[in-house]
């Protein structure tokens, strides 16, 4: 199976990227229904000291909550889950966490932050598909040579951990050698967007964002109304916070009591993802959030994107049309 056939089964060629702290069951079970594969970050399901992992039972309920949905509506089943690997040292969970999403034979892993050939063994030998992200082409042709299936090319603009390189640059050097599963990910909160990603060479666009104004989202209503009340100049890039250089609601770091545009550099050795504080206190956002404007259902969020993407195509058509004469 490769990603071009698993879009045969989307309603829209979208992956809903997962979002720290944010992505949680109800979202991912919610854009799966709306007919985009749906993804969490695997350090989201967190348990108290002695309890048994949260991972397994979150997987267990996606799994039949799905299978559900699949039997009741054959001619509409949902789109596959993903779950997302960070596979930087400072994840002491990884190996836990690998034995259980292959238990679960989960059918799509996303890798970040570093390419580990044994987890992507792990990956295949449950039957599953991995997808690395990456901001440039070095990081694409290393983690292709180690064995992931394809690639989310992070490029400018981009949620979180984002690179700095135009997609039109980063998809046409990773295209130049690759031909297999490409994701984009960058400002893609609207349909126009996802129909600029494949023109541009992609297989698929990879949305985040657009996700976190939803009302099945693991997030603080204050912050989903940033998000509605924001646009790309309320973002701002800095290491600050984890080490890696990220996008980040300015409105949320005054909140914080810091100066968005007076922010010191950070350490990529304090990385350390065994903690949530500054992801609960500063908020991460792309550059594509203009296009949102309420707090709706992910299914709603799905629905005007579909909208968007056929009008979009229309639109294109009629000025290709027209270009020619």
């Amino acid at each position: 199976m490769t990603l071009p056939k698993l879009l045969d089964t989307l309603r829209l060629p979208l992956v809903g990227s997962p979002l720290f702290i944010i992505s949680n069951p109800d979202l991912v079970i919610a854009q799966c229904k709306a007919g985009i594969v749906g993804s969490f970050p695997a350090l989201n399901a967190r348990e108290a000291a002695g309890e048994p992992p949260q991972l397994d039972a979150w997987l267990t309920r996606i799994k039949e909550e799905l299978d559900r949905h699949n039997q009741a509506n054959p001619d509409t089943p949902a789109a596959p889950y993903a779950v997302n690997q960070i596979v930087h040292r400072s994840n002491t969970r990884l190996e836990r966490d690998v034995e259980i999403c292959m238990k679960h034979e989960v059918p799509i892993w996303i890798t970040s932050l570093g390419a580990r050939p044994e987890v992507n063994e792990a990956a295949h030998a449950a039957g599953g598909l991995v997808f690395h992200d990456v901001i440039n082409d070095r990081f694409a042709r290393k983690a292709i040579e180690k064995g992931a299936d394809g690639l989310i090319a992070v490029a400018a603009g981009a949620g979180g951990h984002a690179g700095t390189l135009s997609p039109f640059a980063l998809v046409q050097e990773i295209r130049a050698w690759f031909d297999g599963p490409l994701l984009l990910s960058g400002a893609i909160a609207g349909g126009d967007a996802l129909l600029a990603a494949l023109a541009m060479g992609a297989d698929a666009g990879y949305a985040g964002s657009a996700f976190i104004a939803t009302q099945e989202a693991h997030a603080d209503p204050i912050y989903k109304q940033m998000i509605v009340d924001s646009g790309a100049s309320d973002i701002v890039y800095s290491d600050l916070f984890t080490g890696v250089a990220g996008n980040y609601l300015k409105p949320s770091i005054a909140r914080a009591g810091l100066d968005p545009d007076q922010l010191e550099r950070s350490d990529p050795t304090k990385m350390d993802f065994g903690t949530a504080k500054a992801w609960k206190e500063i908020w991460g956002s792309g550059q594509g959030i203009g296009a949102v404007h309420a707090v709706e259902s992910a299914e709603a969020v799905v629905a005007r994107i579909e909208a968007e993407f056929n009008a979009a195509q229309e639109c294109l058509a009629g000025r290709l049309g027209w270009s020619r004469r």
